[in-house]
């Protein structure tokens, strides 16, 4: 018994090492396959909704993602070159906006005269630097999707490995059952179930919140007549799968603009900050619980090291999967200290009853 329990993890760890060799060594061709898997569960719920009432699975599917390449081709054509385009005058604007800002606190504040050397230096060096790295993100966007081959074979691969993947979804879960070694299969689907709810309740409701904020920021802040609106609202929006870094660095990065751009005019830079403050509320006290749930939300800390972590190693696919990851690493984490705390080394009274002392 000892031995096939000892055969067991050396199975799961030479399968963890095959995995991790895989990810290194063929990173950027899973990428559209990952993307593709990432849509189908993505989608899956929406479908069976649409076949629980009585349409075939293939005709659910079908309507799915052609809404989905339609909603794509829209973005790119509509609201992505103008949020390019946006981001870049706005790492260029940068130091013309950090040098107002200098002047404006040298008029404010001239009993800081004997800083002025050091905060010139100081503004002057974030001005450039954000100028120098805004550009070459910028730059750098751009080359990868002007790749030709590479974008081409993204957008081919990806919707079709989506579609048969979402035709094929009850079939691939129930191989994937069958596989199960049969004494752990009640146990290895119950962790399934608990990791599908944290996976869905998170990355299925989080990704419809940044949407949604996305779309109010961009909005609210277009129509607010702020300058860089529309990258800053998406910016906000789409980082806000960490708790309150979306609203941060947007809030400053409006505000700030806010202020360079309304300076004399109060009520069109309350008008900034009330924006954000309802994105807050909204997120806070209705986005997040209706749609996330507070009982599967990720620890912000452990959420930002994940995809630092498979972001470094694995590149863009280690960013695709580094929350699935989180949130099946969570669930094994919390599995193993139930059984610890659950077992005579967490407490010795807790006697095992086939051992004899």
């Amino acid at each position: 018994m000892a031995l096939a329990s000892d055969l067991q993890w050396r199975a799961w760890a030479v399968a963890a090492l095959v995995l991790g060799a895989l990810l290194w060594l063929l990173g950027d061709v899973l990428a559209p396959f990952l993307t593709g898997a990432a849509i189908a569960y993505f989608l899956n719920p929406a479908v069976l909704r649409l076949t629980h009432a009585g349409l075939p699975r293939v005709l659910a599917v079908t309507i799915l993602m052609l809404a989905m390449i339609g909603a794509l081709v829209t973005a790119m054509v509509l609201i992505i070159p103008a949020a390019i385009s946006q981001a870049v005058q706005f790492t260029d604007a940068a130091p013309d906006l950090l040098a107002h800002l200098q002047e404006t606190l040298r008029a404010r504040f001239s009993w800081a005269d004997g800083l002025e050397a050091q905060l010139q230096s100081s503004l002057g060096a974030l001005g450039d630097t954000i100028r120098e790295r805004g550009a070459e993100l910028a730059q750098g966007v751009l080359r990868s999707v002007s790749g030709l081959v590479s974008a081409v074979i993204f957008l081919v691969i990806t919707p079709v490995v989506a579609f048969y993947l979402l035709l094929d979804w009850p079939r691939v879960v129930a191989g994937a059952d069958d596989l199960l070694p049969r004494q752990h299969a009640p146990v290895i689907r119950d962790l399934a179930w608990q990791i599908d709810r944290s996976i869905a309740g998170f990355v299925r409701g989080q990704v419809t919140v940044c949407l949604i904020l996305a779309a109010y920021y961009a909005t609210a802040l277009g129509l607010a007549g702020l300058q860089f609106g529309l990258a800053i609202g998406i910016i906000a929006g789409l980082i806000s799968f960490i708790p309150y870094i979306g609203a941060i660095v947007g809030g400053v990065l409006a505000i700030g603009v806010a202020l360079w751009q309304f300076w004399g005019m109060p009520g069109s830079i309350a008008l900034v900050v009330v924006i954000f403050a309802i994105g807050q509320v909204l997120e806070g006290n209705i986005l997040v619980p209706r749609i996330v749930g507070h009982s599967v939300r990720l620890h912000p800390v452990w959420l930002l090291f994940a995809i630092t972590a498979f972001g470094t190693l694995f590149g863009f696919t280690g960013m695709l999967i580094a929350v699935p990851l989180a949130a099946s690493i969570g669930v094994l984490v919390r599995f193993g200290v139930a059984q610890y705390q659950a077992s005579p080394l967490y407490d010795a009274r807790r006697q095992d009853p086939d051992d004899p002392a």
